[in-house]
């Protein structure tokens, strides 16, 4: 019969069919086994939670107050520490030396603090900047017989303080004086070595610092008559008596531009300046 001959066929897919059935039975449950593992995920990255927290919360807070905010009561402008003056005496005129020597000490932050002490750390006294050569026409004034009014405080303080809008300015300069007992001119903040020779020698530290008051809406010049007569007399006179201005010849810079890296002199000097200024300066916060 032409069926016998296709029995090996039969035969053969039969057996087809069972390898299959095998293969699929073994892979089922590996493909269950997949399907119910979770995929590998990248872990999430950290919730900024609280940094953003912190943001806002700093974006909320209160603003810090910028130092110059609120009413100014009282403008300090300093305009003595620049120079430091080198003087030597001898027995006669001909044997004086002067030297100007450029340091930075901190003298016009000194005055600043010492006036805020003075002023209990009022936070309406206020420190007021000035533009770089602004006080070169009174310290080297050019009119000799007739003041010119350019050359004055009020006016060159005016130049500057249109904005700021103080009550009152203080401006601490320094000036001119003689030396008692002779025509030897002290000039500004300094020392000088004084003496015959090289042996009998003496030498002193000197601050002459001038406070000036001046009303901030006229800009007229705000007089305090016992307060700045007895300061400068207090000062001359203590000039030989007071120990603090005592200085040791070995202290005494010498060549003169050593004195801006003299440690020792420096703070002599700023404690003078501080002395100075403690005796003064109360006098001129005072309200009328």
């Amino acid at each position: 019969m032409w069926w016998t001959d296709l029995l090996p066929l039969l035969d053969a897919l039969e057996s087809m069919v069972r390898f299959a059935v095998s293969v699929i039975a073994l892979l089922c449950p590996l493909a269950l086994a997949a399907a119910q593992t979770p995929p590998a995920t990248t872990p999430p990255a950290k919730p900024a939670v609280k940094k953003s927290a912190a943001k806002t919360r700093a974006a909320v807070a209160k603003p810090e107050q910028p130092a110059n905010a609120g009413p100014c009561r009282l403008g300090v402008i300093s305009v003595i520490g620049e120079r430091y003056s080198v003087q030597k005496f001898g027995v006669t005129i001909f044997e004086a030396e002067e030297n100007e020597v450029p340091i930075d000490w901190g003298l016009d932050d000194l005055v600043f603090a010492r006036v805020r002490a003075a002023a209990n750390n009022d936070p309406s006294v206020r420190r007021i900047a000035y533009p770089k050569g602004a006080f070169d026409p009174f310290y080297h004034a050019k009119a000799i017989f007739i003041p010119d009014p350019k050359e004055s405080l009020p006016v060159i303080v005016k130049g500057f303080t249109a904005n700021a809008s103080c009550d009152r300015y203080l401006v601490a300069t320094t000036f001119k004086t003689k030396l008692p007992n002779s025509n030897m001119t002290l000039n500004g903040i300094g020392t000088y070595n004084q003496g015959l020779g090289k042996i009998i020698r003496h030498s002193h530290i000197f601050a002459n610092v001038a406070i000036t008051l001046i009303d901030g809406r006229s800009y007229e010049q705000i007089k305090r008559p016992l307060t700045d007569i007895g300061a400068n007399l207090a000062a001359n006179m203590r000039l030989f008596e007071d120990p603090i201005t005592k200085l040791d010849n070995s202290l005494f810079p010498d060549p003169p531009d050593t004195a801006s890296t003299n440690a020792a002199l420096r703070e002599r000097t700023r404690a003078l300046v501080v002395d100075r200024l403690d005796r003064s300066i109360p006098g001129y916060l005072k309200e009328d």
